[in-house]
C-alpha cells in the first residue's frame, strides 16, 4: 500500500510518503494561506516526481488541516443561523456566566463579540419535548420554521444550525426541520445538534452545534475542491482526514461534522511520538512539537494520550464540546515575533509573521524580528532551509533585530538574539509546567519530545530548565504530524445521554441504547469499505457519583448489558476517580451521565526499518563547522561546533556537544555537555547533563 500524510502548518506544509516496502520519503513546502489546496497539490505532485510513482498508485491521503482551526481563531466562517425553541436564542449569548478574566470590566468576550450566529439570524419557534422521557408538550409549528428559513434564505444565510431544548432525548422535531429546510432552501448547510451532539448541556450544545455550521460551508468547499484536483491529476486515493480525538474520519463524514476537525493538525503530532518511542526504551514523554506559529505540548504517561474533559474543549474561547486529546498550545514557533510592548517589556509571541511575510531573514518582505531570526544570527540555523530550496538571508535578520531590540534595550547583537530564544524557551517551560506539574506530573520523569520544524532547536535548553535528563529527536521530526497520520486509525464516537443511577438501572435501555450507537458506528465503517476482520467496537461511559456537577470518562464491558456489567462499571469509575482525585466513595450511587460507542477501522501501521550499524567513527558524517553562541554562566559565549549530515549517521553513533546534526525538515542543536545517541532505527536520544 502506498500512502502520502499530509499536515497543513501555519507557515509549512509537511508530507510523508510511506509504501510497504519500508520506502519512506519526507518532502515540506511553504503553506498557502489564500488556499492550502496549492501547498498541498505540490508537495503530494513533487513526491509522485521524486520517486516516480504514478498519481494512481496512491491508494490512501491523509491529511491533518488547520483550515477549521483558522476560522474559528480569525472570526471568518460563513454567515450562519439558527433556529431553536421560541425562548432560547440567546442561549449562545449569555453562556455561563464565566468571563475569560473575571475582573475586567472592559474585556472583549468572544463569543458574544463574534457570535457563531448572529442575533438578527436565530429564530425561535414553537415546540417542546419534556424531560426525562422526550414526550411532545408542544407541537412543532412548521409555518414559523418555514417563515424562518425563508427569512434566512432571503438574507443569504450560509448555514443553519437547528438546536431545540431536548432534542438530544427525542429529535424527531430537528429531523422535521432538516425536511423543511430542504424543501425551502436546499443548496444552505444543515448542522443537526441532535446529530452533532446529542447530550445535555444546551449551551454546550448549542454552541458546538452553531460552531459546525459556522465552519460547515468552507470546510465542504474545501474538501470537496481538494478531491476534485486530485481526481483531475489522475489520483484516485482515498482522502481521510485526522479529527481531534486521535482517529481519521473520511471525507464524506468530515463534511458532515467538521467541528471534530478542530484540533487536527496537533493531535498528529502526539500520534506520532507515541509511535516513535515506542522504538525506544523510554515510556513517559512530554511531547514539544515547535511549528511555525505555535508550540504544541502533551504529556504521555506511560505513552498513553489523555482526553480532554469535554467542558475544556474550547477554541478561541467558544465551547466545542467533542472529544479532544489533550494537547497545549501557545503562541511560539519559528515565526513568532520579538517586540518591545508598551510597558518597555521584552516579549515573544503570540503573533506570527506566519508563512507570509514571514520571518525577516526569509527574504519575503519581514521586517519584524521572529525567533528563526535569532536562531540565524546565533548560528544555529544555517543560511539554506529545506535541503537547500529555501535562502536565508542573515544580514536582514540582523537588522531586524538590531532596530526593534538591540537599539531600544542598548544591547548588543548576541545578546539581542539570546535573549529572543531565553523569552521563547520560558513561555514553553511555563506551558510544560501548567501542563505537567499542575496535574500531578512530575517532568523529571519524562524525556522530552522535540518535533516539529523547530523542536529540536530548543529542546536541550528547555530540558535542562525542567530537570529532565533526555531529549527523543525522532527520525523526521519536521513531519512528525505527518506521521502520525499515516499511523492512525479510521474512528468515530457516536453518544447519547442517559442519566441513569447505578443504584436502579434501566439494563434493557441501556443495553438497547448501546445496540443502537453500536450499529451506527458499524455502519459508518462498513460504509467506509472496511473489513470485518479490521472494525473493533469499544463502548465508554460518562459517568459521575450522584451529586456532582462534572463526570470522568470509564471504559464498559461488551456483550448484553447486566449486573455485572455495571457493577465493573462502578469498580472502574471508583478506580478512576482515585487516581484522578486521590480518593473514592464508594458508598455514593454512580450516575452514568453519557453513553458512548466508538468505532474503529484498523488500518496497517507504518513498518519501521532499522539502519545501518556504525563501527564508531562518524567523521563521514561531518560536512564542517561554524561558531555558534551558547549562553554559558549567564554570558554568550562563541563556541566552534561540528555540522553533522543526519543521514550519514548510523546506528551507535554517539554526537559530544556542542554539535549541529542537519536534515532537510529540522535542525538538531546539541547544547554543550549533552550528548547524542543513535539508536537501532535512527532515533536520536539526547542526555542532558
Amino acid at each position: 500500500m502506498k500512502r502520502i500524510g499530509v499536515d497543513v502548518g501555519g507557515t509549512f506544509t509537511d508530507f510523508i510518503y510511506v509504501d510497504d516496502d519500508g520506502k519512506i520519503e519526507v518532502y515540506k513546502t511553504s503553506t498557502t494561506p489564500h488556499d492550502p489546496s496549492v501547498g498541498m497539490m505540490e508537495g503530494i505532485n513533487a513526491i509522485c516526481d521524486k520517486l516516480n510513482i504514478a498519481h494512481n498508485e496512491i491508494q490512501e491521503i491523509f491529511h491533518g488541516t488547520t483550515i477549521a482551526t483558522n476560522m474559528v481563531l480569525e472570526h471568518k466562517g460563513a454567515r450562519a443561523g439558527m433556529i431553536t425553541t421560541k425562548g432560547y436564542r440567546d442561549i449562545i449569548h449569555i453562556a455561563r456566566h464565566k468571563r475569560p478574566t473575571n475582573f475586567s470590566i472592559v474585556e472583549d468576550i468572544p463569543w458574544q463579540k463574534y457570535p457563531v450566529c448572529q442575533r438578527r439570524d436565530r429564530y425561535g419557534v414553537s415546540e417542546r419535548v419534556t424531560a426525562p422521557d422526550g414526550k411532545e408538550l408542544i407541537p412543532l409549528n412548521e409555518e414559523e420554521v418555514r417563515n424562518a428559513v425563508r427569512k434566512m434564505k432571503a438574507d443569504k444565510v450560509e448555514a443553519i444550525a437547528v438546536c431545540f431544548l431536548f432534542s438530544f432525548l427525542n429529535p424527531a422535531h430537528e429531523k422535521r426541520v432538516k425536511e423543511i429546510i430542504k424543501e425551502e432552501y436546499p443548496e444552505v448547510y444543515i448542522s443537526l445538534s441532535s446529530e452533532v451532539l446529542p447530550q445535555f448541556r444546551e449551551y454546550e450544545r448549542f454552541t458546538t452545534t452553531g460552531l459546525n455550521a459556522y465552519i460547515g460551508p468552507t470546510t465542504a468547499r474545501y474538501i470537496k475542491q481538494l478531491e476534485t484536483t486530485l481526481k483531475e491529476q489522475g489520483y484516485t486515493a482515498k482522502v481521510h482526514l485526522m479529527q481531534s480525538f486521535g482517529g481519521v474520519a473520511s471525507a464524506k463524514a468530515a463534511q458532515k461534522k467538521p467541528v471534530n476537525l478542530l484540533l487536527s493538525g496537533p493531535v498528529g503530532g502526539v500520534l506520532g511520538a507515541i509511535w516513535t518511542t515506542k522504538l525506544t526504551d523510554i515510556k513517559n514523554v512530554i511531547t514539544l512539537d515547535i511549528g511555525g506559529t505555535s508550540a504544541d505540548i502533551s504529556v504521555l504517561a506511560n505513552l498513553q494520550p489523555s482526553m480532554k474533559h469535554l467542558l475544556d474543549t474550547q477554541v478561541g474561547g467558544y465551547a466545542a464540546m467533542v472529544p479532544m486529546i489533550d494537547v497545549g498550545t501557545i503562541g511560539a514557533g519559528g515565526g513568532s515575533m520579538a517586540y518591545i510592548d508598551e510597558g518597555g517589556f521584552f516579549r515573544v509571541g503570540p503573533q506570527s509573521a506566519g508563512a507570509v511575510p514571514g520571518p525577516a531573514c526569509y527574504n519575503r518582505g519581514g521586517v519584524e524580528p521572529t525567533v528563526s531570526d535569532a536562531n540565524i544570527i546565533l548560528g544555529r540555523l544555517g543560511t539554506k532551509l529545506l535541503g537547500g530550496r529555501m535562502e536565508i538571508k542573515p544580514e536582514l535578520a540582523e537588522k531586524a533585530i538590531m532596530e526593534k531590540i538591540g537599539v531600544p534595550l542598548n544591547q548588543t547583537l548576541d545578546e539581542s538574539a539570546l535573549g529572543i530564544i531565553d523569552v521563547m524557551n520560558n513561555n514553553m517551560i511555563q506551558e510544560i509546567e501548567k501542563e505537567s506539574v499542575r496535574r500531578g506530573f512530575d517532568p523529571r520523569e519524562f524525556a522530552l519530545f522535540a518535533c516539529g520544524g523547530a523542536g529540536s532547536l530548543h529542546a536541550c535548553s528547555v530540558a535542562r530548565e525542567l530537570g529532565m535528563k533526555n531529549v527523543i529527536v525522532p527520525l523526521n521530526p519536521g513531519a512528525l504530524c505527518a506521521v502520525g497520520l499515516v499511523n492512525t486509525d479510521l474512528m468515530y464516537d457516536f453518544s447519547k445521554t442517559e442519566m441513569q443511577l447505578s443504584t436502579k438501572v434501566n439494563l434493557d435501555v441501556l443495553d438497547e441504547d448501546f445496540k443502537v450507537l453500536e450499529k451506527e458506528a458499524h455502519d459508518r465503517l462498513v460504509e467506509d469499505n472496511m473489513s470485518e476482520d479490521n472494525i473493533i467496537i469499544q463502548r465508554v461511559a460518562d459517568c459521575r457519583y450522584e451529586g456532582q456537577g462534572y463526570e470522568m470518562r470509564v471504559p464498559v464491558i461488551g456483550g448484553k448489558v447486566t449486573e455485572d456489567t455495571i457493577e465493573k462499571l462502578k469498580e472502574s469509575f471508583h478506580e478512576t476517580h482515585k487516581k484522578q482525585f486521590g480518593r473514592s466513595f464508594r458508598q455514593v450511587a454512580v450516575e452514568i451521565v453519557n453513553i458512548r460507542v466508538i468505532g474503529t477501522g484498523s488500518i496497517e501501521d507504518l513498518n519501521a526499518l532499522k539502519i545501518e550499524k556504525g563501527n564508531g567513527d562518524i567523521s563521514s558524517a561531518v560536512s564542517g563547522q561554524r561558531s555558534v553562541t551558547f549562553r554559558v554562566n549567564g554570558k554568550p559565549e562563541h563556541m566552534m561546533t561540528t555540522i553533522y549530515e543526519r543521514a550519514e549517521l548510523k546506528a551507535g553513533d554517539v554526537i559530544q556537544g556542542p554539535a549541529i546534526i542537519n536534515q532537510m525538515d529540522t535542525t538538531i542543536v546539541i547544547e554543550p555537555d549533552c550528548v547524542g545517541k543513535v539508536n537501532d532505527y535512527g532515533i536520536i536520544v539526547i542526555d542532558i547533563n
